[in-house]
């Protein structure tokens, strides 16, 4: 069963949910059979390759509040992330357009099995807690390399063009589906988990598509086979 996560590696509630449908795939009976795939989306397309500036100034400007209440919505960000296991650092933050980042996903997709998942995971750790510069080409390399990939090619990839109809294929699809948030997860192509949602709703929805794409068979059996259909029972 395929599940789309449509997400970008800025975002801090991209990588809570993540965390949680991990949380859930550990309950799921079928996780075995369930391919992951990463979905491009940016939230910032027009962002430079490193946006300088205060992080906090740049967040209350961005949704019309205080700096003292940007610095509360980090913090209340950070305590949602920590229960997750997850070590936030916005002072650390150095954000930048994640094009590039979304190219080499699709490269690690194309890698190898499981690819895609480390260098996902390698990016929200390098830019939520280690502070890296998640635009910058030379870090982008760095950090592929780390996530077991060829740095070689990554370099390649992010002085090239390879995998930019890629990243545009998905951002189209996301337009087409109405996404106007994430993370956004698509599950079988049929169901749709807006948000980074507790593990046990996410839980729910894997189990009902599985149920949905596994109808339960009937057998085969004489038709004087013992039933009970309201007060009348075949005797």
């Amino acid at each position: 069963m395929l599940v789309e996560i449509f997400s970008d590696v800025v975002c801090p509630w991209c990588s809570i949910g993540k965390r949680r449908f991990e949380a859930a795939l550990e309950r799921f009976e079928h996780a075995d059979e369930i391919d992951v795939v990463w979905r491009a989306y940016e939230l910032d397309p027009e962002a430079p390759a490193v946006r300088e500036g205060d992080y906090l100034d740049r967040l209350a400007r961005k949704y019309g509040m205080s700096r003292q209440q940007a610095a509360s919505a980090q913090e209340r960000l950070t305590q949602s992330a920590a229960a997750e296991g997850l070590d936030f650092h916005f002072e650390r933050a150095r954000p930048g357009n994640t094009f590039d980042a979304h190219r080499l996903l699709h490269y690690a997709r194309d890698a190898g099995p499981g690819l895609q998942d480390v260098l996902k995971e390698r990016l929200f750790l390098a830019y939520f807690t280690e502070g890296a510069p998640i635009g910058d080409a030379e870090t982008l390399v760095r950090l592929a390399g780390e996530a077991g990939l060829d740095p070689a090619q990554a370099a390649e990839i992010v002085a090239g063009e390879r995998y930019t109809e890629e990243v545009r294929a998905d951002e189209r699809e996301a337009m087409e589906l109405g996404v106007t948030g994430v993370p956004f997860f698509v599950v079988d192509g049929k169901f749709g988990i807006p948000g980074a949602q507790d593990a046990d709703t996410i839980l729910n929805v894997l189990e009902r598509a599985w149920a949905k794409a596994h109808p339960l068979e009937m057998a085969t059996v004489p038709a004087d086979g013992g039933t009970c259909e309201g007060d009348n029972c075949a005797v």
